[in-house]
């Protein structure tokens, strides 16, 4: 790991590859989500094929397209024939209620990390507060619940303070008090412990970031000078604030583009999976001082982040912090990361090995059904908001100048499920 801050060899590690494939076999799928919300919201959870035709028009289905997406999803949805009213229902699988399930139980655990989370957003947010809706656009990724307005912010007043406006989407979350002690960042970190490692040998690293090239990625002589440059500027951390300093020299400007690199860094750090969406990103553009074109700066820096245009027809735009991963999986895995993927794996299950013609005919709900008891609704959104293309939410006059012509919008499209389609007809399991 070392090595990797400084100056990239010839030859780099293949993590391109690796997060490509991950990428695709993660799809996001907004309409099984949709459905399967119809589903849920419905008494006992289970629903009447005929009624789900009927409403499966708000979602962007015709007639009658609705019971042949579920049949692409045997190990999502099941079919069965009601013992009284003789007609067809759909309802989750078992398989399915298991994993929202667990990741209800691993989201539970996580408040005391989520807390700490926005605490340090917050910290690198300008006069050190945050708009409410753009948390909440990006909960998903931070691993907070629906309801952490109440879990988490007012839960907390020692901490957080909710700035109320009339309007919900113009609430702002406050930060109490900044705590130096969490002003550390990720990459800070990792540069300890290289120190530990190597000694008075490791001062060349003070600022450097790790780096990791794609595969057969050409390295000049010119370009390696230019890196070991960019390797040694000084930097304002992400959670210094620069409001007293002269911004307008060369030098400053140099320093405030690695800052926004670091702050990138260490947002994408403080998420789940180390991944979000760029769309998401922009929100917090003016709040974190990032550049406005976002995805010409990140494709600058390729060696830190990966972009991932896979989705939504190539408008949606993930971004990978490339240190994470290796080889496709987490380096350091974590219990909602681990059931997230376990429900992905459920959704990329090959419809070919269900034996769907059993289901169509006279199915008896067993007892184990029974004994799960009730998946309410709020649990749903945050099962399935990996398959979801984004947020469908007004953004702020502020967020116009964020989400700049050369990325996609964060709303979901109709269609949004094709590429979905065809990797679950690959058969291809995550890593």
């Amino acid at each position: 790991m070392a090595k990797n801050f400084h100056n990239p060899p010839q030859t780099t590690t293949n993590s391109g590859p690796w997060l490509r494939q991950l990428h695709g076999n993660r799809e996001e799928n907004p309409k099984s989500s949709q459905i399967s919300e119809l589903i849920l919201s419905e008494l006992n959870q289970s629903i009447p094929i005929p009624r789900l035709e009927t409403l499966a028009h708000r979602i962007g289905f015709t007639r009658h397209e609705a019971s042949a997406f579920i049949l692409k999803f045997p190990y999502v949805f099941e079919i069965f024939e009601h013992l009284v009213q003789r007609i067809l229902f759909c309802r989750l699988t078992r398989k399915t209620i298991l994993q929202i399930e667990q990741e209800r139980l691993a989201l539970a655990d996580q408040v005391g990390r989520t807390v700490t989370c926005l605490r340090k957003m917050i910290m690198m947010s300008n006069g050190l507060r945050l708009r409410l809706e753009h948390v909440r656009i990006a909960r998903s990724a931070l691993g907070l619940r629906d309801d952490f307005e109440y879990l988490v912010v007012l839960r907390y007043p020692e901490f957080f303070r909710l700035v109320d406006a009339k309007e919900t989407r113009n609430k702002y979350i406050e930060l109490v008090e900044f705590d130096p002690k969490l002003a550390t960042c990720a990459i800070e970190d990792a540069r300890e412990r290289v120190y530990r490692e190597r000694g008075s040998e490791a001062e060349d690293i003070r600022f450097s970031f790790l780096i990791d090239f794609l595969p057969g990625f050409k390295i000049s002589k010119y370009f390696r000078i230019a890196m070991w440059k960019w390797q040694s500027l000084p930097y304002w951390s992400p959670y210094e604030d620069v409001w007293g300093y002269d911004l307008r020299s060369p030098e400053a400007q140099k320093r405030m583009e690695k800052r926004a690199v670091a702050t990138i860094h260490e947002l994408l750090s403080l998420t789940v999976e180390k991944k979000i969406t760029l769309e998401r990103i922009a929100h917090f553009q003016m709040a974190m001082n990032l550049p406005k074109k976002l995805k010409e700066f990140l494709l600058q820096h390729q060696g830190i982040f990966y972009v991932s245009t896979r989705g939504n027809h190539g408008k949606l735009h993930t971004v990978f912090l490339r240190e994470a991963y290796r080889k496709g999986e987490l380096v350091e895995p974590n219990d909602l990361y681990l059931a997230r993927r376990k429900l992905a794996e459920v959704v990329l299950l090959s419809p070919r090995k269900a034996r769907v013609d059993r289901e169509l005919v006279g199915y008896r709900r067993s007892k184990l059904d029974d004994e799960m008891g009730q998946v309410t609704r709020a649990y749903l959104e945050d099962a399935c908001e990996d398959f979801k293309g984004g947020d469908r939410v007004e953004q702020g006059v502020d967020d116009e100048d964020g989400l700049s012509s050369d990325i996609g919008s964060d709303v979901d499209s109709a269609n949004e499920d094709d590429d979905f389609d065809d990797n679950v007809s690959n058969e291809k399991e995550i890593s």
